[in-house]
């Protein structure tokens, strides 16, 4: 197939390959250098280079995405940091067997989890609605929302790591009792994903698997 300047080539899929032009991303705003660092060139890491990730760019990533939206704005996101040896240490022992070597090459570990008492700090993010909190009285609610709305963060979280120029690798497979017991003996925290943080090493990274096309996704009614 000829390809003429200025058309994007098309994957078996339907979707666009990636080129240099922004006339390759028909009906975005987005430009193409960008569209390719957060999605079409963006891959999950499974190795690492030993290049570390620095406080300021984590402090990057959180000033980005935290402008992303969740249900009455409680954001009950909260990342936890594992970079001392012992802490690395008792992290790996409590993630899944295949999960260990993946983590072990990463400079950064970050556990995910959710603020069970988000709704505390309704009143200070929720200003227009003083009574907010007092439809998460409920622990079980608190549960239900917390975690739905931590699962939205952590999908911002995960293009932020994108957005700095770095790769992230979540996995899922862990001791989450084990991790909650670690990290939050208070109870007040409940871990749902450990993601992997740093530069992919030259092999790090598998063949892009397929996607669904458009069609197959959407519908109109």
């Amino acid at each position: 197939m000829t390809q003429h300047r200025g058309e994007a080539a098309t994957t078996v899929d339907g979707a666009r390959a990636a080129t240099p032009d922004r006339e390759a991303v028909a009906g975005l705003v987005l430009d193409d250098r960008a569209a390719d660092l957060l999605f079409r060139q963006a891959r999950t890491a499974y190795r690492f280079t030993d290049e570390p990730v620095t406080e300021a760019q984590v402090r990057a990533i959180h000033d980005l995405v935290k402008w992303a939206p969740t249900a009455l704005n409680a954001q009950p996101l909260r990342v936890t940091l594992v970079r001392s040896d012992q802490a690395r240490e008792q992290l790996l022992a409590r993630l899944a067997a295949g999960n260990r070597a993946k983590a072990r090459t990463a400079p950064l570990i970050a556990v995910l989890s959710y603020d069970v008492d988000f709704h505390d700090v309704l009143p200070e993010v929720l200003p227009s609605n003083p009574a907010a909190r007092d439809g998460f009285v409920e622990e079980a609610a608190r549960h239900a929302f917390g975690q739905f709305n931590a699962a939205l963060q952590a999908g911002y979280f995960l293009l932020g790591v994108r957005a700095a120029g770095l790769a992230a690798g979540p996995m899922g497979g862990f001791d989450r009792a084990g991790v909650d017991a670690d990290l939050f003996p208070d109870g007040l925290q409940r871990s749902f994903l450990v993601v992997n943080i740093g530069h992919p090493a030259p092999d790090g990274t598998f063949p892009r698997n397929p996607r669904l096309a458009f069609d197959r996704v959407v519908t109109t009614i």
